[in-house]
């Protein structure tokens, strides 16, 4: 498989962070992108120039024929936490079904947007669920990329920008723990890049998607406090006093900030590669010429992803 002979490639969530990207890049270089999304009304930049079907795991007839005549799947579609009926559990049911979906419609290639440090004996139904998706992945019959991201920036991000308002609106910030463990972002575009290449690739692949720069996260929080010239206090709390603190700010935003899988991940390093980096924009650089613009609004996980538009 190569861009000359993938033509139509259908993408998970097109008009959500990540996807909204890599759709961009598929249509600048003239591939037909058919969406599965769980907002088939919402508004959309694309028009009437991405198809659009349901993501609907209760309705398999459809997914099928929705996947049909697709060359290629790019897979984004997963959980940040359990809500409602949402789930971990649930998400890698559901992503098993749709990987033996596409088989079943002809689909020959899948790209599949997984996390940095997956482990099929971690304590985090996260990292764990990851895992448990990248084995049925290589053992589906299907050719694979597999692309490992740590923590994604950009314009739209959640983490980022909340840390940036929370540093705009309140005079100290709470680090869960020493703040000594490492971050590693990933831009977003950066990301894009890697899945629409790995799409064209022939070889199965698994690699990270990293940036160059690692932090602490006590530093990261420092420097974006510095480019968006916030004084607020950096204080060093136990990590279930941070998740305290985020319970009861979530409940004043109707968000969930942070969860207890997230403190756990972040302070065991896992949003750090073990790998060579293998995306070149610098979280500072990117930092220094969006500031300005970054934290202004709250950014909400719970609207973006459940309040039905």
């Amino acid at each position: 498989m190569n861009a000359q002979t993938t033509n139509r490639i259908v993408v998970t969530g097109a008009f959500s962070y990540t996807g909204k990207y890599v759709t961009r890049r598929l249509r600048a270089v003239g591939k037909q992108v058919r969406t599965l999304t769980g907002h088939p009304n919402r508004p959309n930049e694309f028009g009437g120039r991405v198809e659009v079907a349901p993501l609907d795991f209760e309705n398999e007839p459809v997914l099928v024929e929705a996947l049909r005549g697709a060359d290629c799947l790019i897979n984004t579609y997963w959980v940040r936490f359990n809500h409602g009926r949402e789930s971990f559990e649930r998400a890698v049911a559901n992503t098993k079904t749709l990987i033996a979906l596409a088989k079943q419609a002809g689909v020959t290639k899948l790209v599949h947007v997984s996390i940095a440090n997956p482990s099929l004996d971690s304590p985090l139904a996260y990292y764990r669920g990851k895992a448990e998706l990248e084995k049925a992945i290589r053992e589906s019959g299907l050719r694979y990329a597999i692309l490992r991201p740590t923590v994604i920036f950009g314009i739209e991000d959640i983490l980022i920008n909340n840390i940036a308002w929370f540093l705009r609106h309140f005079p100290v910030f709470a680090v869960p723990g020493s703040g000594e463990y490492g971050i590693q972002p990933v831009f977003v575009e950066d990301l894009a890049d890697l899945m629409v290449r790995a799409a064209f690739e022939e070889p199965d692949s698994i690699r990270d998607a990293v940036g160059p720069e690692i932090f602490t996260f006590d530093e990261l929080v420092r420097l974006i406090a510095a480019q968006t010239h916030n004084k607020t206090r950096i204080l060093h709390v136990p990590p279930r006093v941070a998740l305290l603190l985020s319970s009861v700010l979530g409940a004043v935003v109707r968000d969930q900030i942070l969860t207890h899988e997230e403190i756990k991940g972040l302070v065991a390093g896992l949003l750090v590669s073990r790998n060579a980096p293998t995306c070149a924009t610098r979280f500072s650089d990117w930092l220094q010429g969006n500031a300005t613009m970054l934290g202004k609004t709250y950014a909400s996980e719970l609207a973006r992803h459940y309040v039905q538009a």
